[in-house]
C-alpha cells in the first residue's frame, strides 16, 4: 500500500464508487486538458470485468471529507497466456499533486503488475503497459521516473465531412456489408489475423471481444466479405463508436472509427477505403461532422498514408510507455 503521511486513506474501490471515479476523471482531464472523457460507464468498466479483481487490482484514495483524491487500476489485458500484458490507469486530482501522491499510488500499480506476471497461471514475463495524452505532462513524469519508456506513439486524426466523401467501389467478388450479431464472431477470428504481428497485440477471446462495447454503433460498422467462394471469408472490418462526452471538448460531432482491419491475404484491394467510405458516408447522413481516428506511427500497414489520402489530417497525440518485465 502506499505510505502513511500523504493525507489519503486507502483502500479498494467498488460499484459504489463509480461517481467519485468518473467525477475525478473529470476533474484531472480538463485540468490536462486531453481531449477524452471517461463517463460514469467507463468507470463501471474500469472496475468490473471478466479478468479484474476490484478488491485486489484497483485502488483509491480518500481525503479527511471522504472525497477520491486518486485511483488506480490494474488488469490483465485480452489474450491472457504467456507474455501477457498488465495495463494500469487512474490518475490524481490536480490539487493533490507534487505531494508524492502520483508517485506512490502508481509505486502500488506496478508492484501489483508484477505480481499478476509471477503469480498468474504462469505467465511469468510479460509487458506492463500505460497510455499517457501528449498534454499530460505530470502523468508522463512520474512513469518516467518509475523507469518505464516510451515504446509506441500514436497520432489522432480528423476528417471534416463537409467535404463529399469519395465513391470507391470493390471488384473481384468482394462485397460491402452491414455489422450484424451474426458476422461479429467471424469479424473477431479476422481481427486477431489481421493484428497477430503488431506490436503489443494480443489475441482476443470471445469474452474479450464484447468488453467495452458501450458506445459501439452497429449501424455505423462495416464488414467486407469474400463472396468469390461458398465460405465468403471476412476480408475486412470496421467498427464506430460515439462517444458523445467528448464532443464539447473537441468542439464539434464525431463518428469514431474504433477499429478498422484488413486479412493480410485481400490487403492492397482497397478493402480499408472502402470500409472508411462506407462509415464516412454514414456519419455525415446521421449529420456528424466529423470523422476521427488514431493511427500507431509505426503501423507496418500504411495505413496513415490511407488515412490522409482520404482527406484525414492530425490533430494531437500520445504515447503507450511501457515496463517490460
Amino acid at each position: 500500500m502506499p505510505p502513511g503521511g500523504l493525507g489519503l486513506a486507502w483502500r479498494p474501490l467498488g460499484m459504489g464508487d463509480l461517481d467519485s471515479i468518473a467525477e475525478l476523471f473529470y476533474r484531472a482531464e480538463r485540468f490536462d486538458n486531453v481531449a477524452i472523457r471517461t463517463t460514469r460507464e467507463d468507470a463501471r468498466g474500469l472496475v468490473e470485468g471478466a479478468r479484474r479483481d476490484p478488491a485486489r487490482n484497483t485502488l483509491g484514495g480518500f481525503d479527511s471529507g471522504g472525497t477520491l483524491r486518486a485511483h488506480g487500476f490494474v488488469h490483465v489485458s485480452m489474450g491472457a497466456g504467456p507474455g501477457a500484458r498488465i495495463l494500469l490507469d487512474g490518475g490524481v486530482d490536480p490539487q493533490w499533486r507534487r505531494r508524492g501522491v502520483g508517485s506512490a499510488l502508481f509505486a502500488w500499480q506496478t508492484a501489483r503488475a508484477r505480481q499478476l506476471l509471477a503469480a498468474g497461471e504462469g505467465f511469468g514475463s510479460g509487458r506492463i503497459t500505460t497510455y499517457v495524452e501528449d498534454d499530460a505532462r505530470d502523468k508522463a513524469a512520474i512513469v518516467t521516473a518509475a523507469g518505464y519508456e516510451a515504446r509506441r506513439f500514436y497520432t489522432d486524426m480528423r476528417r471534416d465531412l463537409s467535404v463529399p466523401v469519395p465513391d470507391l467501389e470493390l471488384r473481384d467478388g468482394l462485397v460491402l456489408e452491414g455489422w450484424t450479431p451474426e458476422v461479429d464472431e467471424r469479424v473477431r477470428h479476422a481481427h486477431n489475423e489481421a493484428f497477430c504481428e503488431d506490436w503489443g497485440a494480443a489475441h482476443h477471446s470471445y469474452e474479450s471481444w464484447l468488453e467495452e462495447r458501450s458506445s459501439f454503433v452497429p449501424e455505423w460498422s462495416f464488414v467486407v466479405l469474400d463472396r468469390s467462394s461458398d465460405r465468403s471469408p471476412v476480408a475486412g472490418y470496421l467498427l464506430s463508436e460515439r462517444y458523445e462526452q467528448d464532443w464539447p471538448t473537441l468542439g464539434y460531432s464525431e463518428g469514431y472509427i474504433d477499429i478498422l482491419g484488413v486479412r493480410p491475404a485481400w490487403r492492397g484491394r482497397r478493402v480499408a477505403s472502402v470500409l472508411l467510405t462506407a462509415a464516412m458516408s454514414a456519419y455525415a447522413a446521421d449529420g456528424i461532422e466529423y470523422a476521427g481516428l488514431g493511427v500507431d506511427a509505426d503501423n507496418p500497414t500504411g495505413a496513415a498514408g490511407v488515412f490522409a489520402a482520404l482527406g484525414f489530417e492530425p490533430t494531437r497525440g500520445s504515447a503507450v510507455y511501457s515496463l517490460e518485465v
